[in-house]
């Protein structure tokens, strides 16, 4: 075995067997040929598209894209793409077969590529048996993924808006109880707002007290009112207070509903897409002289071999 490898020796064997050599080549070139071709293996063409990040808030320390490559590769998705296009019937999978899904999600896998690009877009890459469903199903993907994200912010602008609707009715409660006696108080004592009566009606009961003027009738009238706002003044102004203060919190809570509700009722994209997707207008698999190259080279070279191992063997 010394020898078996020596360089003179491969030299002087392909020589000899170059007619072998030329015939094992060329019949590997017609076969790949041949098992490469349409008849053989299906061929398939490729769609591309470039889309980029829009009105995507911050979930994580991910970025934009990130995110954007994270719900598009998200099962979710996938499987809508199953449910619109009939994929399972190319590759001859039945549904009710039990590793369907199993299957599916490793061919969808190998035919749809997603990734990030140096400048920070994704690129979109679907290889199909038809070149406009390649295309279409391009397109579908960036809808699914705008559906998907859409869906994340409903859902938690949902939340947010079951939050302050709770908070809502429950300062509307305490409104709509402070207001009632509040409007008791004021009913029954006659004072309309403390804050500013106090200092007016304290003044006109002094200035009766002190001049004797008018009748018996206003003084007694002034009089009634000092005593009922020195009997429920502290509740009329604490109610007053409370009254002010909720409904500046129920202006601010109204506030944030309407805000919010009108982000969950928008409808809007969340990606620009930068490339858009066409239908090829020929194969990009197989690449057939790629096929032809190899099988060539691995029959020429396995030739090879085996003359070195007959020729070795009639020398022992």
């Amino acid at each position: 075995m010394n020898n078996f490898f020596d360089n003179q020796r491969i030299v002087t064997l392909i020589w000899k067997r170059k007619i072998h050599f030329v015939i094992v080549g060329i019949a590997a070139v017609v076969l790949a040929a041949i098992f490469s071709g349409p008849a053989f293996i299906r061929p398939m063409y490729k769609s591309t598209a470039r889309i980029y990040p829009s009105n995507i808030g911050e979930m994580s320390e991910e970025s934009k894209t990130e995110q954007m490559l994270e719900i598009i590769n998200s099962n979710d998705v996938k499987l809508k793409m199953f449910e619109v296009f009939p994929l399972h019937e190319d590759y001859k999978l039945k549904k009710d077969d039990p590793q369907y899904l199993t299957y599916m999600f490793d061919i969808y896998n190998k035919n749809v590529s997603v990734s990030k690009t140096q400048y920070e877009t994704v690129e979109l890459v679907i290889l199909d048996f038809f070149p406009g469903r390649a295309a279409v199903m391009c397109d579908s993907l960036i809808h699914f993924y705008n559906q998907k994200v859409g869906q994340i912010h409903k859902a938690k602008r949902g939340e947010v808006l079951v939050i302050l609707k709770k908070q809502l009715e429950k300062k509307q409660f305490e409104y709509d109880s402070v207001y009632v006696r509040l409007n008791k108080i004021r009913s029954e004592s006659g004072i309309v707002d403390f804050q500013n009566q106090v200092p007016e009606v304290t003044r006109g009961y002094m200035t009766a007290l002190a001049t004797g003027r008018g009748s018996a009738a206003d003084t007694k009238e002034i009089k009634n009112l000092y005593d009922n706002m020195l009997a429920s003044g502290a509740d009329a102004f604490r109610l007053e207070k409370e009254y002010n203060n909720l409904i500046n919190s129920l202006d601010s809570i109204q506030l944030l509903y309407d805000i919010n509700l009108s982000e969950y009722e928008k409808e809007i994209t969340y990606s620009h897409v930068v490339e858009k997707p066409f239908a090829a207008d020929k194969k990009s698999y197989p690449v057939r002289w790629i096929i032809v190259f190899f099988s060539a080279f691995s029959a020429v070279f396995m030739a090879l071999l085996v003359f070195l191992v007959l020729d070795y063997r009639k020398e022992e």
